[in-house]
């Protein structure tokens, strides 16, 4: 079998001579991509046409990383690509990564490219638990992932469960609390609606600016073993070197700035570090393989230049380059401004037009409300004037009765005569007869004052009548001068007359607004830094008593002391450097 195998490599090799091509397969963060390159090219051959397909100008940071046996190594620039220990099958795969990380990302990433690279691959980490990233910074950092995806947070449009499908929080934070799915959007959600306002390119800047602080951002690990044979982490990074114990990688037990340290070489798996400082000693620790030595060799060569570059006046490619992005960013905050003022008087405009639309409903309300109260009126008023015609055909009737009962009366006067007898009959029946025409008079004269009450309310409904059409007229009135029945035109060249005019200013007055933004940055600077703090804080209260106390990795364990102690990446650093470069070694050789 090996016989066959070492055949068939044979047999690939022979092929490979006597192509003129080879095909690789690059993979960013975003996307992937295949060349076909020249058998004689070299790795910078291959770097710089990734370099150009990306249109990427800051190529110091990145390198084009490979596997050889489970061990991460870089292609180096001046060796052609097929003498490198690469994969002899294609596409040979490349991964396009950031080799080296700046101090501070806000003020040396230039290009959005190398910025949202950036973004990308911290993002990944961070989800992959590589880097280590406290609970309530992890939420703070989706919130600016969210943004970054999505723009600024619109109530109508991002509702609940439209985070449902991203992976925006470590496993091992999830698995910390007893919260739902749902708990978490909503927390990281309230985040991302506090961030309105900003671009999508601010909000990757921002996950940048708190990513660097965490202790283990850009830092890379390497087993090794002091003198004395104790396991030991080396950690390279922008700053320098840093010696850890196993357990512990988030706080470094000595450091040493790459400002301190003069030459650094490797014999086998021997490495030698060689101190500014002349009268202090070498030291010099193992590594568990030649090919790890190499590969710490290249990310000390590559964090001392860079950190050597930093600290000099920029080349004029850089400056070139800051000058060029100064000015797109303002043309951007200039384009930007345009667009917010220009959306706040389409929101002003269809607020009033909300108004209007309001007002004319109100109106048809009050008009509706008008023609049934008229209808009322008419109603009411048929029906006086029908009992008022009853009344008085009921008094013309006890009239007539009363006429009868006086005839009747005066009849009885005259046949009383007739007898006693029938006289005082007759009397009782003239005083009975008295005694109705009496009830029958005063029955009509209230029948009469009935008939003159319905009257008097008859005239009172028709002046209502009077007054609720009066009252419509009015309304319908108003409802022509203030409906939007006027020419569709005039509130939009109300709009566009202003829209001339706030262009018009702004035009004269945005670069001075603009410095004098950019003078306040140093001032707002230590006020964000303060109340990114207390927005930190305020998560880690929020979420605290939901915590699982024993679901705790070593890890979060030891940040939690050092919050306790107060104790910062940056803290920390400065803290070790301040000893002498002498008593570090000591240190160094006696773990």
């Amino acid at each position: 079998m090996a016989s066959a195998l070492a055949a068939k490599m044979g047999f690939n090799s022979l092929i490979r001579k006597q192509a003129k091509y080879f095909k690789v397969k690059i993979c960013t963060m975003e996307s992937d991509m295949e060349f076909k390159c020249e058998m004689k090219w070299k790795g910078k051959d291959l770097f710089d046409l990734v370099c150009r397909t990306l249109g990427l100008r800051e190529t110091w940071f990145f390198g084009l990383q490979y596997n050889i046996k489970d061990t991460e190594a870089w292609l180096k620039m001046e060796r052609k690509v097929l003498d490198q220990e690469v994969s002899k099958e294609e596409p040979i795969t490349f991964h396009f990564l950031a080799k080296f990380y700046p101090e501070n990302a806000e003020e040396e990433l230039v290009q959005d490219i190398t910025q949202r690279l950036f973004f990308l691959q911290v993002k990944k980490k961070i989800l992959e638990e590589e880097i280590h990233c406290p609970p309530e910074a992890s939420v703070l950092l989706a919130s600016y992932a969210v943004h970054a995806k999505y723009g600024d947070y619109d109530p109508e449009v991002h509702k609940p469960g439209f985070l449902a499908e991203e992976e925006l929080l470590p496993n091992r934070v999830i698995n910390l609390y007893q919260m739902t799915a749902e708990m978490w959007e909503e927390r990281i959600t309230a985040c991302y609606a506090e961030h309105r306002g900003r671009t999508k390119d601010e909000a990757e800047m921002e996950y940048l600016k708190i990513a660097q602080d965490l202790d283990m951002y850009g830092v890379n690990y390497f087993s090794i073993r002091n003198k004395k044979g104790t396991d030991l982490l080396l950690g390279v990074d922008a700053l320098g070197l840093h010696i850890y114990e196993p357990e512990n990688k988030l706080t470094p037990k000595c450091s040493f700035p790459w400002n301190e340290i003069r030459n650094i070489s490797y014999s086998d798996k021997e490495f030698t570090i060689k101190p500014l400082d002349k009268k202090t000693n070498v030291f010099k620790f193992n590594s568990s393989r030649l090919r790890v030595n190499k590969l710490i060799l290249q990310l000390c060569i590559g964090n001392h230049d860079l950190f050597i570059r930093r600290r000099r006046v920029d080349s004029l490619e850089v400056q070139q380059m800051k000058s060029q992005a100064r000015e797109e960013r303002a043309r951007k905050q200039v384009e930007r401004q345009r667009l917010q003022r220009e959306k706040q008087l389409r929101e002003e405009a269809e607020r009033a037009r909300d108004e209007l639309e309001r007002r004319l409903i109100q109106l048809q309300d009050e008009a509706h409300m008008a023609n049934e109260a008229l209808l009322r009126s008419e109603q009411t008023a048929d029906l006086l004037a029908e009992k008022a015609q009853i009344a008085e055909e009921e008094a013309k009737l006890l009239a007539q009765k009363a006429a009868e009962a006086e005839t009747e009366m005066q009849r009885i006067k005259v046949t009383a005569m007739r007898g006693q007898e029938e006289r005082r009959i007759m009397e009782q029946k003239m005083l009975e007869a008295e005694m109705l025409a009496l009830k029958m008079a005063e029955e009509s004269e209230r029948r009469a004052k009935e008939a003159e009450q319905l009257k008097q309310d008859l005239q009172e409904a028709r002046n209502s009548e009077r007054r609720a059409k009066n009252k419509l007229l009015e309304i319908t009135s108003k409802a022509i001068y203030t409906s939007p029945g006027l020419p569709s035109d005039s509130v939009p060249q109300e709009l566009n007359f202003s829209r001339e005019n706030l262009s018009f200013d702004f035009k004269d007055t945005d670069m001075k607004r603009l410095s004098m933004e950019i003078e306040k940055e140093k001032v707002e600077y230590m006020e964000k830094s303060k109340h990114l703090q207390e927005q930190l804080n305020e998560l880690k209260t929020e979420i605290e008593s939901l915590k699982l106390k024993e679901r705790e990795t070593p890890l979060d364990i030891i940040h939690n002391q050092n919050t306790e102690q107060g104790t910062s990446k940056q803290s920390n650093f400065k803290k070790l450097t301040l000893q002498s470069t002498k008593s570090r070694v000591a240190f160094f050789e006696e773990l």
